[in-house]
Order: C-alpha cells, then sequence, then structure tokens
C-alpha cells in the first residue's frame, strides 16, 4: 500500500522542537539541503547535524559520515531528513532504525515505499517526498 503522509505528523515534527540529521546537507550552495536546512535551524528553532560522506562541518555545525557515528550527547534523533537519491535511502532509513531516530522524512522526490514501511514497522514516524520548506509557511511557521 502506497505511503500517505499524515498533516498531523507533519504538524507535530515542524513544531515541537527537536533534533535534526540532515543526510546529504553539505557546503554545496547549489543544493536544496543547504538553504533548507537553515530553515529547519533558524526558522522552526530545530538542532540540526550534518551528516554526508566527508563528515564535513555545514552552518557552524559538525558533521558526521553515518547516523552511527553521531555521539550519544546528540542523541536521540528526532528526525533524519534525507536529501538523497531515492535508490539510496533505504540505507538511511536502515540507519535510522538502527541508532533510534523517532522519524524519517524523504525530500522532494525521494519515495521508497519498501523504506517506509520497514521505518512505520520499526514505530517511526514517516514523511515522504515533501519538503519542510513547503509546509512552513502553510503552518505560519
Amino acid at each position: 500500500m502506497a505511503h500517505v503522509n499524515d498533516p498531523a505528523v507533519i504538524d507535530r515534527l515542524m513544531r515541537t522542537k527537536g533534533r535534526w540529521a540532515i543526510v546529504g546537507l553539505t557546503t554545496n550552495e547549489w543544493r536544496s539541503a543547504y538553504d533548507v536546512s537553515l530553515l529547519i535551524r533558524d526558522r522552526l528553532g530545530m538542532e540540526i547535524i550534518p551528516v554526508n560522506p566527508s563528515g564535513d562541518t555545514v552552518h557552524g555545525e559538525p558533521g558526521y559520515r553515518t547516523l552511527a557515528e553521531i555521539p550519544t550527547e546528540k542523541q536521540p534523533i528526532d528526525v533524519v531528513d534525507c536529501f538523497v537519491n531515492s535508490s539510496r535511502v533505504g540505507d538511511v532509513v536502515d540507519q535510522a532504525i538502527a541508532v533510534g531516530a523517532k522519524a524519517v522524512w524523504l525530500q522532494l522526490g525521494v519515495i521508497d515505499q519498501a523504506a517506509a514501511e520497514r521505518a512505520e514497522a520499526a514505530g517511526l514516524d514517516v514523511v515522504m517526498n515533501t519538503c519542510p520548506a513547503q509546509h512552513a509557511w502553510k503552518l505560519g511557521l
């Protein structure tokens, strides 16, 4: 069955202060993750944790190469925001489940029904194929 986003889940994730690991966030200003992560941090008031293959620091926030490398003092992760290709997101979702994340957010154009089902079965909230920037203005945030 195809995943359907629950507006109440989106509203709660965007309004509840928390820690968002942003997978695919790099220093490349041309990528959507660069600006959306600023919205998440500066407008929504969330703590952000960059996750990228080099473990680069982004927006002054220390980065990590994988979700498993994020230290325990930065746990739990409330939302794993996935700015990766649909063909790679299943692995990220599995990592999110393994580290005990509370939710996964698959960005606009990132779709993996099987990964969404695994996350839901593990008790995570799932948002798929949409972007927090699209919802911020709708919610008046």
